[in-house]
């Protein structure tokens, strides 16, 4: 029987999200809207007066090659999104060369769709909720330094700023095809009210208040009206001035919904419209999105004073590049609406019914790797030919071939609404149509520094998984023991044949693994 850990003096906690940017160059986005936030909510699993914990996010501050901070913690907590696992391996044999007795927690999607893979690398692999770091940590210095309270530490989290992040809800209650979240099957949890008070008084006063549900709507409406009377409330009280969230398009069926956001305070929505397209929308199951046109939808918002920001979805694995063309050429051209924050390419996340039916078919791209999953990458063969596809993809980034359609837009935009939208909202919407015109980090989220936008003019990228250059961090930032080079390999989940590879393919293909060949990504 093992003997329970040792009650020792204060335990030192680093907690990293681990990031790859899609520029595939070392580069910071620290004005990026949407923030990491794995970092502070599983900080709140420890204990302030018997650990001494920090954080950084290589997505606001860059790639973290301090040798020293990477040899100072007894335990290393990596969080990140699925392309980004080969990044924690590097962090892990960063850590693991410079404090050989480091215990190493891994988490996030990557590490709940590959969990016997992963754990050949982390000694503790996170398949549950962020509560399950409370466990862990108390597994390893002892109970009493664990905070049963797991309040998200915000005081750590440096790089939020003026934006306050909280979290009312958890997981979505619709299970789009490509999807991670229907990969991992989580039914839709809501907070107590008591719970997101407290969060939202322990972030402090901020200027805005950024709901990072999946889903801040959900399929209770009364919790929903109760949510949004006690935002209200603390925003009467000082502690944000408006706030915006994420909602999915059964939210606009009721148009009293809208109103009853904008008088708790909110200011904009983000909302997955992901295609203009309705047949698109039936192969991705996404049905809610045919409630109502989607031109309809996002005018109903804006006429209400909320701006509405949204995704599309550039999938050449089903839609012809004129098809596509066509689509983004009404969108530029249609002032009624915003136009998309980002089009990104299909992402075949593992273990979803996307994935699997890709996969069955033979249609995923040869030496496709999990870093090549970030949405500006074709990891899926397309109708039309490659090279063509790849030129498309290029000039998606900044939507080359519309600007005009952009600048009159941008014009046609600010007529129509320059007097239900407030100041504020119409410079987040023109900043977008701005961005479009040849920034493409804004479009993905965030300026980054001019060093980096010069210094793509040198990088030469093909966009396509096949041929995808990998970043320079896959060269080690200083020697690290023998042991740990080969983790500087990309993950590699299809081979040259074009099939998944064998070790990992049924835990790629998740609890989609016996559907059929086709049909299965609807």
């Amino acid at each position: 029987m093992p003997s329970p850990p040792q009650q020792s003096a204060k335990k030192r906690v680093l907690i990293v999200n681990a990031f790859l940017d899609d520029a595939r160059c070392p580069t910071r986005r620290p004005t990026t809207v949407l923030k990491a936030m794995g970092p502070p909510f599983l900080a709140g699993a420890f204990a302030r007066d018997r650990n001494e914990v920090r954080l950084w996010d290589e997505q606001s501050s860059g790639p973290l090659e301090d040798r020293a901070l990477l040899g100072w913690p007894d335990m290393l907590v990596l969080t990140g999104m699925t392309a980004a696992f080969d990044r924690m391996l590097h962090l892990a044999a960063y850590a693991r060369t410079r404090n050989p007795s480091v215990r190493v927690v891994a988490g996030g999607p990557a590490i709940r769709t590959l969990p016997q893979y992963a754990a050949r690398f982390f000694d503790d692999c996170c398949l549950g909720d962020v509560e399950q770091m409370g466990e862990i940590a108390g597994s390893a210095f002892g109970p009493d330094h664990v905070d049963r309270e797991m309040m998200p530490r915000y005081d750590l989290a440096y790089w939020l700023r003026s934006f306050g992040h909280v979290e009312s809800t958890r997981y979505c209650n619709f299970r789009c095809s490509f999807c991670s979240m229907t990969a991992e099957d989580r039914p839709y949890q809501r907070y107590d009210l008591d719970v997101l008070r407290r969060q939202i008084e322990a972030c402090g006063r901020r200027r805005n208040l950024l709901f990072i549900d999946n889903n801040f709507y959900g399929n209770n409406r009364e919790h929903f009206l109760a949510r949004l009377e006690l935002i209200g409330e603390l925003r009467k009280r000082g502690w944000f001035r408006a706030f915006g969230a994420l909602v999915t398009s059964d939210f606009f069926l009721r148009a009293d919904n809208v109103e009853a956001a904008r008088r708790a305070g909110c200011e904009v929505l983000f909302c997955g419209l992901e295609s203009f397209d309705a047949a698109q929308l039936e192969r991705f199951h996404k049905t809610q999105n045919k409630v109502l046109p989607q031109v309809e939808l996002v005018r109903r918002c804006l006429e209400q004073g909320v701006l509405l920001v949204y995704g599309l979805i550039a999938d050449v694995s089903s839609r012809r590049i004129a098809d596509l063309q066509q689509e983004l050429d009404f969108v530029t051209r249609c002032p009624e609406i915003t136009l998309p924050t980002f089009v990104v390419l299909p992402i075949p996340f593992p273990g979803t019914p996307f994935f699997a039916d890709l996969a069955r078919r033979g249609r995923l791209l040869p030496r496709t790797r999990l870093r090549d999953l970030d949405g500006t990458t074709l990891c899926i063969e397309p109708l039309d030919p490659i090279d063509e596809v790849a030129r498309f993809v290029r000039d998606l980034q900044t939507l080359r071939g519309h600007r005009w359609n952009v600048i009159r837009h941008a014009f046609g935009f600010l007529r129509r609404y320059g007097r239900k939208l407030s100041a504020r909202q119409l410079a987040v919407a023109l900043a977008r149509d701005l961005a479009l015109l040849g920034l493409p980090s804004l479009v993905r989220g965030g300026m980054a520094p001019l060093s980096a936008l010069l210094g793509r003019r040198n990088l030469v990228r093909t966009h396509v998984s096949t041929t995808e250059r990998l970043d320079r961090l896959y060269t080690p930032a200083f020697p690290v023991a023998p042991d740990y080079r080969s983790w500087f390999l990309p993950t590699t989940i299809v081979g040259d044949d074009g099939r998944l590879v064998p070790h990992l393919a049924d835990q790629l293909l998740g609890r989609f693994r016996e559907l059929p060949a086709t049909g299965t990504a609807r």
